[in-house]
């Protein structure tokens, strides 16, 4: 019964979205301005929130080092293959391997599942997707429509990303002591009471989004099922490097449950807005949208079955 209780909150979120896209209760403006809110403030604050006041450890900054190079390998083997594998996506293909979206899809369900206060674990591994998405991606998307990487507007782009701002200023408040500062100063009531609202709608949001933007286009299927397994082969060698480099962190069934359902995600939802200048026709956008749609289905059964699993295990 608790497993009904955690998933079909989420299922009706969803659900309610895609209702309101098909009997146009919402328009499409309306939900791109609730994901904008969500992705350029609430989520930010979220992710500045728990950063401020997490225990910051050395493994901390070798989980980012390691899945910087996993991901920059994926992508070198990714332009390998993306002919063969994708066709006429190809210039795509490489893009669609890299990150996972851990603010939109991953931590809103972890959250359901061990609550915020291990949320830490889903952060540490989005700070490195988000140093891919709006470092690196950007600086390879240049280099290919240019021939040239622009430095300046490149770094003005990334240095005011609000999700770089965010990762920026919740390690120097928490390293500073400026954090610990805040939480233990008589504003600490206030401070935690607007973080606690700010930040309370966010998975629902989130989840109503998702529900809304889920359109598979099937027209694509090959590509996808091709591209889908190599992602998912790639991700899975993630999972396996977890194991072999950090298996004391393995161990805790919360963090074991964060990297499973983390590597279950869709690609970083900010792939399509800075691979935009390499699409060549409304169905190359209509392609990463079908991929990102499976993704979402395929990270709803990863989050059933690990649902199942761990209320089995007590979790």
């Amino acid at each position: 019964m608790k497993a009904i209780e955690i998933l079909f909150p989420v299922f009706f979120m969803m659900l309610l979205g895609w209702l309101s896209r098909r009997r146009r209760w919402i328009t499409t403006a309306q939900n791109e301005g609730a994901k904008s809110i969500v992705f350029s403030i609430l989520l930010p604050l979220l992710v500045f929130q728990i950063l401020m006041e997490a225990k910051l450890t050395t493994s901390f900054i070798y989980e980012i080092l390691f899945l910087e190079v996993a991901w920059i390998v994926i992508y070198v083997l990714g332009k390998r293959i993306a002919k063969p594998v994708s066709g006429r996506y190809a210039q795509l293909a490489p893009f669609l391997l890299m990150t996972c979206e851990g603010g939109s899809v991953a931590l809103p369900l972890y959250i359901t599942l061990v609550g915020t206060e291990h949320a830490m674990n889903i952060v540490t591994f989005d700070v490195a997707g988000i140093l891919i998405n709006f470092g690196l991606v950007p600086a390879l998307v240049m280099r290919q429509t240019t021939k040239e990487v622009a430095l300046f507007p490149l770094a003005k782009r990334i240095v005011t990303a609000p999700f770089i701002i965010a990762v920026i200023l919740g390690v120097v408040m928490n390293l500073s002591g400026i954090g610990r500062w805040l939480l233990e100063s008589e504003l600490h009531g206030v401070f935690t009471s607007t973080m606690s609202i700010a930040t309370a709608p966010i998975a629902s949001i989130i989840l109503f989004t998702l529900g809304y933007d889920f359109q598979p286009h099937l027209s694509q299927i090959r590509p996808l099922i091709q591209l889908s397994l190599v992602r998912m082969i790639g991700c899975g060698a993630i999972v396996g490097g977890f194991f072999l480099l950090f298996p004391g962190l393995m161990e805790g069934k919360f963090f074991l449950i964060g990297v499973l359902l983390y590597f279950a995600c869709p690609p970083g939802f900010p792939v399509p807005l800075q691979v935009r200048s390499l699409c060549k026709s409304g169905d190359d956008e209509g392609f990463m949208s079908a991929f990102i749609s499976l993704f979402i289905v395929l990270a709803m059964i990863a989050y059933t079955l690990i649902t199942f699993v761990g209320i089995d295990h007590g979790v």
